[in-house]
C-alpha cells in the first residue's frame, strides 16, 4: 500500500474541536492538544496522519456512527479561511467550484483531485497516488464539500447524483443515505461525487466580482509560498507504466528511463517510504482497473499489457489487491454502473 503523504489546514482540527465542545466534551482531554491558532495567514497545516489521528480519538471517545460525515458537516465558509470568503463572491456554485480545485491545496493537500463536466453535471474524483487517508478522513473532506455547497447557495437539501467511497462500507449506511440524499457505494476504485447541472447553476447569495478579483491575486500568492509538490511518485508511475507497454518494468529499466543508477531510484523510494514492488503493484492495479472497464479487451490481453506471464498470474494478483477475480470485479462494476 502507498504511504500517505499529506496535509490538512488546521482549520480542520478547530472544526474538530469545535464539534467535541458541542457535544458536551473536554477537546483537550480527549485530543490531547488544544485548538490550533484561529488565523496563521491560510498557511497554517498539520499532517494528514496527525489528522486521521486526532479523528480517531474523537471516535473512540464518543462512539459514534459516521463521525467523519457529523464534523464535516458543521463546514462554514470561515472554517476554509481565504478560499471560503473567495468562494462566497463567485457568481454560481461551478464558478465556486473551479476555485476550489485551483486552490484545493490550500485547504486539503492529499490525493489530488479531478474535474470532469458533461452533459449531466460535474464529476469530481480523488484516487489514492499519495495514499489512503482512511474512512474518517475521506467522510469528512467529502461531507464538508457537500455542506459547504449546500451552504454557499442555499440549497439545504440539494443531493448529488452518486457518491462513491473508495473505503470498505461501514456497517450502517443509514447515516450516509440521510446526509448526502442519494445512493452511496463503497469499495469503489476512487472516490467520487457526481453533482447536477441544477446545482452547479445555482446562484450565490453574495457576489462580487471585483472582491473575487482581488482575493484570487491573494490565493495565487498564499498557493506560490506552499512548499512544492514532489511528484516523484507521479512520474514513477508514469515511467512504469510506459515500461509496461515495451515490456520491461524492472527496477533497472525504470531508472534508465528516468536517467539515473538503480541505486539512486532505491534510495529515492526508501525516502519516500515505499518500495519498487509497491510503486509497481500500484501502476499495475490501476491501469488494470481502467483497462477492465473497457468491455472490448479480454482478460488475458489485460494481462498481457499489464507484463503477466499468463492470465492466471495476473488473476492472483488483482484478487491480492482487490479480493475479486477480474472477471468478478468487471461484472460488479458493470452492474453498479447500471
Amino acid at each position: 500500500m502507498t504511504t500517505l503523504h499529506g496535509h490538512v489546514s488546521a482549520t480542520y482540527v478547530r472544526l474538530l474541536h469545535e464539534y467535541l465542545a458541542a457535544r458536551g466534551r473536554d477537546a483537550v482531554a480527549v485530543l490531547g492538544e488544544s485548538a490550533p491558532a484561529a488565523d496563521a495567514g491560510g498557511l497554517l497545516r498539520v499532517p494528514v496522519t496527525h489528522w486521521a489521528a486526532l479523528l480517531e480519538k474523537a471516535d473512540a471517545a464518543l462512539g459514534e456512527p459516521a463521525l467523519g460525515l457529523a464534523v464535516g458537516a458543521r463546514i462554514q465558509p470561515a472554517h476554509f479561511g481565504l478560499l471560503g470568503y473567495l468562494t462566497l463572491c463567485c457568481a454560481t456554485l461551478a464558478e465556486a467550484l473551479g476555485r476550489v480545485a485551483e486552490y484545493e491545496r490550500l485547504v486539503y493537500d492529499v490525493n489530488p483531485g479531478t474535474v470532469r463536466l458533461d452533459a449531466e453535471g460535474v464529476t469530481l474524483e480523488w484516487g489514492e497516488a499519495r495514499g489512503r487517508p482512511g474512512q474518517l478522513v475521506d467522510e469528512c473532506a467529502i461531507a464538508a464539500l457537500i455542506a459547504y455547497a449546500r451552504n454557499i447557495t442555499a440549497l439545504p437539501m440539494a443531493a448529488p447524483l452518486a457518491v462513491s467511497f473508495i473505503n470498505a462500507a461501514p456497517a450502517d449506511l443509514t447515516p450516509y443515505q440521510a446526509f448526502f440524499g442519494c445512493e452511496v457505494r463503497f469499495n469503489a476504485p476512487t472516490t467520487v461525487i457526481r453533482l447536477t447541472a441544477a446545482m452547479l447553476a445555482a446562484p450565490l447569495r453574495q457576489p462580487d466580482e471585483a472582491l473575487r478579483a482581488m482575493l484570487d491575486i491573494q490565493a495565487r500568492t498564499l498557493l506560490a509560498r506552499l512548499p512544492p509538490v514532489d511528484d516523484f511518485e507521479r512520474r514513477l508511475r508514469e515511467t512504469i507504466a510506459a515500461a509496461l507497454r515495451e515490456g520491461d518494468a524492472s527496477l533497472a529499466a525504470c531508472a534508465r528511463r528516468l536517467h539515473c543508477s538503480s541505486r539512486t531510484l532505491q534510495r529515492r523510494l526508501d525516502a519516500a517510504g515505499t518500495g519498487f514492488q509497491t510503486a509497481l503493484d500500484d501502476t499495475r492495479r490501476g491501469l488494470a482497473e481502467a483497462w477492465l472497464g473497457d468491455p472490448r479487451l479480454k482478460l488475458a490481453e489485460v494481462a498481457q499489457l499489464l507484463g503477466y506471464t499468463d492470465q492466471a498470474a495476473f488473476t492472483r494478483a488483482f484478487q491480492r489487491w482487490t479480493s475479486l477475480a477480474p472477471g468478478q470485479w468487471r461484472r460488479q462494476q458493470r452492474d453498479s454502473n447500471g
